[in-house]
């Protein structure tokens, strides 16, 4: 799969970098060593934020700023790192999906970075352009119904949006079929280090707890 990042992407975010893993994979509903890394993650993070401290790690910062130089409200619609934090500081509990969403999810707070899970099988063409949504576009939030993307960081395939810092799309999510996964880390701050090295660790987790194979990163 090719990636591009328009124009418009770096008129608001001249820096941005983002990583892209994408694995041979084997998913399952439940994974109980996953999740005890997840809930000693999340209890390091609650011992150490607090809603207003998470707005200032940096890969949360620079996606809320993007967000409003696009026009878009981020407290209205939150990027999907932030959503989580807040859920963890919270005391609410992760919602438990499978495998590969919950192991996405763990990256995303263990970094700060909006990370994008997608079937690769799903998507049309073999090119995903990072771009800007527009006013009236569809767009299908998984398990939000139509989202208003305009004014939001969207990846689009030859059929349209599949992807935001808010919300990914039904029509490209990753089921408990998927065998072919890509995941897209967004470093809106611009720290090309920090994305490899979230990168390299969503590959970890993916050969740990998905059986994962033939794992490549790219940096673009």
């Amino acid at each position: 799969m090719q990636i591009t990042v328009s124009k418009e992407i770096e008129t608001v975010c001249p820096g941005f970098v983002g990583a892209a893993v994408e694995a041979r994979v084997v998913n399952t509903e439940y994974s109980d060593a996953l999740w005890s890394e997840i809930d000693a993650l999340c209890e390091r993070f609650k011992a150490g934020h607090t809603t207003e401290t998470i707005k200032q790690i940096p890969g949360i910062e620079a996606t809320r700023r993007v967000y409003k130089a696009c026009g878009k409200d981020p407290s209205r619609y939150r990027p999907a790192a932030e959503a989580l934090m807040r859920r963890v500081i919270q005391g609410k509990s992760l919602y438990r999906i499978d495998t590969l969403v919950d192991l996405v999810n763990l990256a995303s707070i263990a970094y700060g970075y909006s990370i994008g899970g997608f079937d690769a099988d799903r998507f049309e063409g073999d090119t995903l352009t990072l771009g800007i949504g527009r006013e009236g576009e569809p767009y299908e939030g998984i398990g939000r119904g139509m989202l208003n993307i305009a004014g939001l960081p969207v990846y689009r395939d030859a059929a349209g949006g599949v992807g935001t810092p808010t919300s990914d799309n039904e029509r490209t999510k990753m089921t408990i079929n998927t065998v072919h996964v890509l995941v897209l880390i967004n470093g809106y701050d611009g720290n090309g280090e920090r994305v490899t090295a979230n990168a390299r660790y969503v590959g970890e987790l993916l050969k740990k707890y998905a059986s994962g194979t033939d794992v490549s990163i790219t940096v673009y």
